[in-house]
């Protein structure tokens, strides 16, 4: 297995595409992806209403873009998933993503629009911990995946299922079908998997993480967002979760799949045997805690409690449906009017990185 390594850097809105630039050079980016290779931009909309940390920044995909370029990378793509609880494409116009993709001329794909991304067949050479039993009538990914690069975009945040969410998580999304939450119970065990997969069908994969502002709390979406103006970058998955859980004060090695994608060799997740460039990590610790929201305390009684036996009934059937629209009036006519809007308008006003927000071009 190669070193681990993942760069740490303090940016401002006035450096922060210098700073990305020199932070994916200091983690190897040119070694991480494959020269000539098409590369696949791989966004994170965990919500389609603008919270910071919640999703990728405007801030941190254009530098991203740049600094591929500016290493000979021209060929991109971006790949955006459909969830039950996200509209993909109200989530890249109001987070400011679209005109991003606009401006630097990057062509877009939906992998939910079959006549935009065709899902093929996949059997992995490498054991699966559930995926194969999951979907015993194969795993299915999208073809155009196959030999390209790809570059996660995951903030840095918790999450009510998997304690944090980073680069192993983002692949969630574009890899797996709409079926995707037939995994839920067995939700570490999913992400290594992927990650198994990841490897196997592309040239190259490297991670640029928004921590400009972290989430605390139930997330992805329900956090308060904290300002501390950093950028991680890694070509290790499991290294930059693993740095990025121990910042936001976890124990990465307790984190399921953490340290089960470190046990089967995918990656590197005791952070003493990482080495961190550019900032100090040693004392950073946010106090970060999970919690739990309405919507977490229902999950968990479905996915992992009492409820679970009752899963197919609810979740292979047009049952389903209730449980989307519940989300969706929780999240989106609950939530956020009471406690996110005004959370990000006061944001907006007063953090340096709210107002850089506040000031980005939308069009």
């Amino acid at each position: 297995m190669k070193r681990a390594v993942v760069a740490v850097m303090k940016t401002t809105p006035g450096t922060v595409f210098e700073d990305i630039a020199a932070l994916m050079g200091a983690a190897g980016l040119k070694g991480a992806l494959t020269p000539g290779a098409t590369t696949v931009l791989k966004d994170n909309i965990s919500w389609h209403l603008p919270m910071l940390s919640a999703n990728t920044t405007p801030w941190q995909l254009e530098g991203a873009i740049m600094a591929l370029k500016r290493a000979g990378f021209h060929d991109l793509i971006s790949v955006h998933n459909d969830t039950v609880v996200t509209d993909p494409v109200r989530g890249l116009r109001l987070n400011k993503l679209a005109p991003v993709y606009a401006r630097h001329e990057i062509p877009e794909r939906y992998n939910f629009l079959p006549e935009q991304v065709r899902w093929e067949t996949f059997r992995p050479k490498a054991r699966m911990r559930v995926l194969d039993r999951i979907f015993p009538e194969g795993i299915r990914i999208p073809a155009l995946f196959h030999g390209t690069n790809i570059l996660h975009l995951p903030t840095a945040k918790c999450h009510i299922y998997t304690t944090v969410t980073g680069a192993m998580k983002n692949a969630f999304g574009g890899l797996l079908t709409t079926r995707r939450h037939y995994t839920h119970s067995f939700i570490h065990e999913t992400l290594v998997d992927l990650l198994a997969i990841q490897k196997e069908v592309h040239a190259g994969i490297f991670a640029l993480m928004d921590a400009t502002f972290c989430g605390n709390g139930p997330g992805p979406r329900t956090m308060v967002p904290v300002e501390k103006g950093l950028m991680l970058a890694s070509a290790d998955s499991v290294a930059i979760d693993a740095v990025a859980a121990k910042i936001m004060g976890f124990d990465p090695m307790k984190i399921g799949f953490i340290r089960m994608a470190h046990e089967d060799g995918l990656g590197v997740g005791r952070t003493e045997e990482i080495e961190v460039k550019g900032e100090d990590i040693s004392g950073m610790n946010f106090h970060f805690s999970v919690g739990d929201n309405m919507a977490g305390r229902m999950g968990h009684l479905i996915w992992f409690g009492p409820l679970a036996r009752f899963q197919r009934l609810f979740f292979h059937t047009p049952l389903v449906y209730l449980f989307i629209l519940g989300s969706y009036l929780y999240h989106d006519y609950l939530w956020w009017p009471l406690f996110g809007k005004p959370r990000m308008k006061t944001i907006e006003g007063e953090t340096e990185w709210g107002r850089f927000f506040a000031r980005y071009p939308d069009k």
